[in-house]
């Protein structure tokens, strides 16, 4: 490979995403040509046939396969350290980039050498607003989550905070977290602030990278004129309850890395609090909601795994860290 830098590098990670990686790969190559691009992909050792659709249908993307699934961060990485362009996406197989995404999320970071990460509004398929920016985590919204206040208060944001439910990404804004769905990045930032935490195999990268990026001075922006579909769940579906606890562990780890003992001692709380009460609200459902009966077992049987592995890491500490 060449050491030339080209202006934009897309790097998508993927496992077992053929059915959503085409239609990624065909949006962005419908993207604007005025500026230089390459598309790598990083396959965790799928097996569906990812890497040989990828290899005959779009020959000019660059495919590295690995020989195991490394998990997102360690993927992202490796694409990350292959790539050439001043200005870095990081897409998630499930997203179809919409027209004029790419070069938009690019003129910002251009336009402002503070941005060192950007993002787009996210959309659904059926075309509504979802959410994509969160606040730092902290143990009174963390406790508002658990208590469902930000959904009692919906759009409040001294209960809503965590989530940012009083947001209606909308405009163009400073935020504290961008979602790790799709993320643009200044090719100077991500060698001052680092790679992608390695230890965290699927979660906690978006809080921790945007948590990083802050710390070293750079803006964290949302941009509302730039948009595309996420489907989302691509990935998790295949393996619920793994992934939910998953998202937990790296949850602790972030709050064990920034925040002092006493302060994770609050959000171990709120951990017990939330699942105990979705547990008990499930069950209500179950034995009231005939039509709702398979989906609240499921999510009691993926409550109940989580509090067991907590209380398991609660009996062995060294779990924790």
């Amino acid at each position: 490979m060449t050491n030339s830098t080209v202006d934009l590098s897309v790097v998508i990670v993927t496992w077992n995403a053929k059915k959503y990686i085409g239609a990624c790969l065909s949006s962005i190559q419908e993207q604007s040509t005025c500026t230089s691009m390459e598309t790598i992909v990083v396959d965790n050792h799928s097996s569906d046939g990812t890497p040989d659709m990828v290899r005959k249908d779009y020959p000019g993307v660059i495919l590295i396969e690995n020989d195991s699934n490394l998990g997102f961060a360690r993927a992202n990485n490796v694409g990350i350290r292959i790539s050439r362009g001043k200005c870095l996406f990081l897409i998630n197989p499930d997203v179809i980039v919409l027209p004029h995404c790419l070069e938009r999320l690019a003129a910002h970071i251009n336009r402002e050498p503070s941005i060192g990460l950007a993002g787009p509004r996210m959309l659904a398929p059926n075309g509504s607003v979802q959410r994509s920016t969160m606040r730092f985590p902290t143990p009174w919204n963390s406790i508002c989550r658990a208590l469902a206040l930000d959904r009692i208060f919906k759009g409040s944001k001294t209960f809503g905070g965590f989530l940012m439910s009083d947001f209606q990404h909308d405009r163009i804004v400073d935020v504290d977290i961008l979602n790790g769905w799709f993320w643009a990045a200044r090719r100077e930032a991500v060698d001052r602030v680092g790679l992608l935490d390695e230890t965290l195999f699927m979660y906690g990268d978006d809080l921790d990278w945007s948590y990083r990026f802050h710390e070293c001075g750079y803006r964290v922006v949302f941009c509302a004129d730039a948009e595309a579909i996420h489907y989302g769940g691509g990935t998790t579906a295949k393996a619920p309850t793994f992934f939910y606890i998953e998202r937990q562990r790296a949850n602790i780890q972030f709050w064990r890395k920034y925040y002092s003992p006493f302060q994770v001692g609050l959000y171990l709380g709120s951990i017990l609090l939330n699942e105990v009460i979705r547990v008990v609200g499930y069950c209500v459902v179950f034995v009231f909601n005939k039509g709702s009966r398979n989906d609240a077992s499921a999510k009691i049987r993926r409550s109940v795994a989580l509090l067991a592995w907590f209380v398991g890491l609660r009996s062995n500490r060294t779990g924790l860290a």
